[in-house]
């Protein structure tokens, strides 16, 4: 079986130092990086906010379409990445929406691929309208 040791530390830096250089290419609009960061197969979902990406040309056809720039996120609230061993992680952020008194959830799902390295092989970005912050 495999080693599915929680949040080794070498591995989470490893994660964390990806999930910040995708965060900045969002900001950025550096599509190469955004591309690179997800696993380039018609499997690959990423549901934002006004898309719903099924496979990795829908999600590259919306990042090359929206506007560079912060996006919604105003602050972060609460940052969460569990890695299992040495090939598996989530990244989970919440934060604040920009000018809204609502909370952002982010989530993304990881694999370490052989021959690829870490991409990300799901993701979700939404809204709990009516929340105030806490």
């Amino acid at each position: 079986m495999t080693d599915l040791t929680p949040n080794l530390p070498d591995v989470v830096a490893e994660v964390s130092a990806l999930f910040e250089a995708y965060e900045q290419a969002l900001i950025d609009k550096n599509v190469d990086v955004l591309d690179a960061t997800f696993w380039n197969s018609p499997h690959t979902i990423r549901y934002a906010l006004h898309e719903n990406g099924y496979g990795f040309d829908a999600i590259h056809a919306h990042r090359v379409a929206r506007p560079p720039g912060p996006g919604i996120k105003e602050k972060r609230i609460r940052l969460e990445i569990l890695t299992l061993g040495r090939d598996i992680a989530t990244v989970n952020l919440e934060f604040k929406v920009r000018g809204r008194d609502l909370i952002g959830r982010q989530s993304q799902s990881w694999v370490r691929f052989p021959e690829l390295g870490w991409k990300v092989i799901s993701a979700h970005v939404s809204t709990m309208d009516g929340l105030k912050l806490y």
